[in-house]
């Protein structure tokens, strides 16, 4: 039990018993405080100056919050931390305290700090009393108002410099404000230096004015006898007040700073989580010696720097971490596709450790044909990168297998579905034929692409579209249309993800047409078109990732070799069919059979519709040129029937019976063949070999 007498209190015995008589009139309480426990006991008198009664207070400090206000209670903890680190022997402070009728009392307490043999601080002994009548009313607001003025002194310098860090993202970016002309007076210094600490040596990363560098301090040993290394061995301040003091202190560093005219210095660690991360030092030509209000200042700016370093640290450390997850993802290479130019890029979000799911493919195919995947996964994280992965790896092996582009995509999506994820991804697959420069196009959710033209125009092709993979499988809509282009020597597809068209504030369709711009405008050579719109992307920034890909069409200057093109044709759907024959035409004239282009149109056409007229399901259109002795143009289209076709006899006046004596009468040769539960129909046209 403790005696709540005042002689229960073991006094210094040169503590004196009323600095001034005016305190025998007024009430005086002791305190004893346990810095190890946190306990704080207090005598009955100490109970009367705070105006708490005994069963108020639990003898933790933090009870007293009820009468000490909170600016009071700031000024007076950061008063005795200070006294604490800078091995003080005693403190004493003047503050108010709220009364329970709510009136203000100036208060007066005084600490006797006592120390262990290795100097830390283990208790804390001292007096509180009643300063009412010896301050009076107008000291106490003459008071108040010089340590209104010393905080607000420190809160401006401490803002100030705050403000001018609060953008700075990069180690870097904390560097140049540092060494900027304003940077410094913030500070209010005429140099500064700092150091980061790097494997038991601190390297100079700062040092401003640029005449300010002193030769051989850029890489130092932690043990070299220099201000800043002495800080961060110590993890305690350092402040030289004189020259005088410099001079002897540090004799083979001053003779370089002499033309400086240096009066002062404050060299200060920087601290983060109990471990020092470098050391600055700032130093003066205009004063000589800190104040204890301006060594506080100076700590709270160290303090300051060594969070934004902190932050700018974490900053690059994550970043680096999400773009190597990013890059791990992609393709490492692209690989070389004869008769294309191709041209791949990659922006990562201006963000440090969110990381996107946008991605590009360039997929090499039999029969001189490519494919190209543009995408984005929802969401910025890892997971998104993992589903990003992981959907790059199947579309891959979709197309590989030969399936055609809705097959594909429609696959991939089912694949999303089953996986245990909610991310749905859009998606952009371009299936082209080089040699006849027909692209096969599915879109799923994603963006529109553009096509560059010879003559450096450009346009948007509007393509229909299915749902975002992974939700067409959940709502059973996997259907995905295909449309086919003709893509001319010379003219570039362009495929990218939404990042390099939206901006906050600016409509969707005007963001389009600023990319047009930019494309119509570019250089003609991929690579360097590739460089200029990422280049523009960087520059404005964004919390989006950016994808993006470009595929030029070169012109063949030998073809023989033949090429390979296929298209889905849904049953009840028009427009399939219509780009099937679309398909075909093209596939005609770029292969060099313009001779028996009307033959085969009208075959391939009866094929496509005999096998959606008797079959349950959806046909595959196939095309592909033949190399031999003669040069052979095929047409193959595979339905889900078993049923051979067979032939029937036409009377004079049937509107059917007439398909396989067409197919008999136009074709060199033709046949049936089984394919897993189906069958294929082919067959085959002797084409001239191409001038």
């Amino acid at each position: 039990m403790v005696d709540r007498g005042a002689s229960a209190l073991s006094l210094p015995d040169d503590w004196p018993a009323h600095p001034d008589p005016i305190l025998a009139l007024n009430r005086m309480g002791s305190f004893d405080w346990d810095l190890g426990t946190g306990l704080m006991h207090m005598d009955a008198q100490a109970h009367e100056v705070f105006d708490v009664r005994p069963d108020e207070y639990d003898n933790h400090p933090a009870t007293l919050a009820v009468r000490v206000p909170p600016a009071e209670a700031i000024r007076l903890d950061t008063l005795v931390s200070q006294a604490l680190k800078d091995g003080s022997e005693n403190y004493g402070a003047y503050f108010r305290i709220r009364c329970r009728n709510g009136s203000l009392r100036w208060t007066h307490s005084q600490g006797y700090i006592r120390r262990d043999e290795n100097g830390r601080p283990r208790r804390i002994i001292g007096i509180v009393r009643d300063a009412t009548q010896e301050l009076g009313e107008s000291e106490a607001r003459r008071e108040q108002a010089a340590q209104d003025e010393v905080r607000r002194q420190q809160t401006s310098v401490v803002q100030l410099t705050t403000a001018a860090l609060a953008h700075a993202r990069t180690v870097q970016d904390v560097i140049d404000v540092l060494e900027d002309t304003h940077g410094l007076t913030h500070l209010g210094a005429t140099s500064l230096v700092m150091g980061l600490v790097e494997a038991n040596r601190i390297r100079l990363v700062a040092a401003g004015p640029e005449y300010s560098y002193v030769p051989g301090t850029r890489v130092t040993r932690l043990d070299a006898r220099y201000p800043m290394n002495e800080v961060v061995r110590n993890l305690a301040p350092h402040f030289i007040e004189s020259p005088e003091e410099f001079a002897e202190s540090y004799p083979d560093l001053w003779p370089h700073i002499t033309d400086l005219n240096i009066t002062s210095a404050a060299y200060l660690p920087l601290i983060v989580q109990a471990r020092p991360i470098g050391a600055i030092g700032l130093l003066y030509n205009d004063r000589r010696g800190f104040s204890p209000e301006e060594r506080n200042i100076l700590v709270a700016l160290g303090s300051s720097i060594a969070q934004s370093l902190q932050r700018a640290m974490f900053y690059e450390q994550e970043k680096d971490l999400a773009q190597g997850l990013q890059q791990a993802m992609l393709p490492r290479s692209i690989p070389s596709v004869p008769g294309a130019d191709i041209a791949v890029r990659y922006r990562s979000a201006s963000l440090g450790r969110d990381i996107g799911g946008d991605w590009y493919d360039v997929i090499p195919l039999p029969g001189g044909r490519v494919g190209a995947v543009i995408g984005d996964v929802q969401g910025h994280d890892t997971h998104a990168a993992a589903v990003m992965g992981q959907l790059r790896i199947v579309l891959r092996a979709y197309a590989a297998e030969g399936h055609t582009p809705a097959t594909v995509m429609a696959r991939a999506s089912v694949f999303l579905d089953e996986l245990d994820t909610d991310r749905f991804a859009t998606c952009l697959y371009a299936e082209a034929d080089l040699s006849t420069g027909v692209v096969q196009l599915v879109r799923a959710g994603h963006i529109d692409p553009m096509v560059r033209h010879n003559d450096g125009t450009c346009r948007r092709l509007p393509l229909d579209g299915g749902l975002p993979l992974g939700l067409s499988a959940e709502f059973g809509r996997l259907e995905y249309p295909v449309t086919s282009i003709e893509l001319d020597p010379g003219h570039a597809l362009l495929l990218y993800t939404d990042g390099l068209v939206e901006q906050p504030g600016i409509d969707l369709d005007d963001g389009m047409q600023t990319l047009r711009e930019l494309i119509c405008s570019g250089p003609d050579d991929v690579i360097d078109l590739a460089d200029r719109l990422i280049d523009v992307a960087e520059e404005r920034g964004g919390d989006d990732d950016v994808a993006l890909l470009l595929l030029r069409r070169r012109g063949l200057t030998d073809q023989r070799w033949g090429g390979r093109l296929q298209q889905h044709v849904a049953p009840g759907d028009p427009e399939a069919l219509t780009e099937a024959r679309h398909m075909i035409r093209a596939a005609v004239r770029a292969w060099g059979a313009v001779e028996r282009a009307d033959e085969i149109e009208l075959v391939a056409d009866e094929l496509i519709t005999n096998a959606l007229m008797h079959t349950e399901g959806s046909a595959i259109v196939t095309l592909r040129v033949l190399a031999g002795p003669d040069r052979r143009l095929r047409a193959e289209v595979e339905d889900a029937s078993s049923a051979l076709p067979r032939r029937r006899e036409a009377g004079e006046s049937g509107v059917s019976g007439r398909g396989l004596l067409l197919v008999d009468l136009l074709t060199d040769v033709w046949g049936v063949e089984a394919r897993g539960g189906g069958k294929c129909v082919w067959c085959e046209f002797i084409v001239p070999e191409r001038d």
